[in-house]
């Protein structure tokens, strides 16, 4: 990376972390995701960031394609260089933005995987027993399952930020957006069991704020807890690819499936925009083109 581009893009990830509140997570995204940009422009096409054009940043998508990145990863690096370019013009570094034509390919937009609640059922109910570790596991699934939050804002979650009482939590987002989301009577309950025994014995004696606890009384990191869902998706038999955010797409397929409205899960998941939540509607429309299939006399 040459110098200037260096400088530009140190006061870009500024500029995200300062003005746009980004986590420490995503800001080390954006650099993995720019740095392999970067590369790119420098050794296939000899270019600055000031230099760039479209072309270039099409060339840049198929040349990751080719080399096996998934989908996903290249809509995420698209979306970094976007932001990036923005940001130049915004600076007056730049006239004009070559990313404005760049529309990311709906066809790359794929339907998240999704349990059914039968299969939800099995991987709550896998957390039994009166083991601190069990109860506090079955608090963690039954909270993801409730609540839609991502694997980062709940292992953020403080202990004032649950209202058992009330029945909701709260927790910040990205862009340390806060938002306050509905939390039904068996995650209360769940939680509530944690709070009053388990979490004492995790605590150790020490005055952590943070709700969820390892074994060791420390904050619960990210890896622990995507372990916990893995781990009971395997308990519960389960055969499909299980990921992070499998409880929370379960979590919004389900709401459409029984009739919420768009908005609602839009604003209980902490998407800015709306398109993000409709990809969920997409699971839905599946689900009743199989419906179709199996009882339509010509399905």
């Amino acid at each position: 990376m040459s110098e200037h581009v260096f400088f530009f893009f140190e006061e870009f990830i500024n500029y995200l972390a300062v003005e746009r509140g980004l986590s420490n997570n995503t800001l080390m995204a954006y650099r993995r995701d720019l740095a392999r940009y970067f590369s790119f422009m420098n050794e296939k096409k000899s270019k600055d960031a000031r230099a760039v054009e479209r072309k270039d940043i099409t060339d840049f998508m198929q040349d990751q394609k080719g080399r096996g990145l998934s989908t996903t990863s290249i809509c995420r690096s698209l979306s970094a260089i976007k932001m990036f370019h923005r940001f130049l013009v915004r600076e007056g570094l730049v006239k004009t933005d070559p990313t404005n034509l760049i529309d990311m390919p709906k066809l790359w937009k794929r339907i998240p995987d999704v349990l059914n609640v039968h299969e939800i059922e099995a991987v709550l109910g896998a957390a039994k027993g009166g083991h601190w570790q069990a109860v506090r596991d079955r608090a963690i699934l039954e909270l993801f399952y409730a609540s839609g939050m991502r694997v980062s804002e709940l292992i953020n979650l403080k202990l004032g930020s649950i209202n058992l009482e009330v029945g909701y939590v709260r927790c910040i987002g990205k862009g340390r957006k806060e938002r306050i989301i509905p939390v039904g009577k068996r995650a209360r309950e769940a939680l509530g069991k944690y709070c009053a025994a388990a979490r004492q014995k995790l605590n150790k004696g020490n005055v952590s704020s943070d709700l969820f606890l390892s074994r060791l009384g420390k904050k619960m990191s990210r890896q622990n807890a995507w372990k916990i869902i893995k781990h009971y998706a395997r308990e519960a038999n389960i055969k499909k690819v299980i990921k992070p955010h499998t409880l929370r797409h379960s979590f919004a397929t389900h709401l459409l499936e029984r009739g919420a409205d768009l908005r609602s899960v839009q604003e209980m998941l902490g998407h800015s925009d709306i398109s993000t939540t409709q990809i969920y509607t997409h699971v839905d429309k599946e689900r009743l083109k199989a419906v179709h299939k199996q009882f339509h006399p010509r399905g």
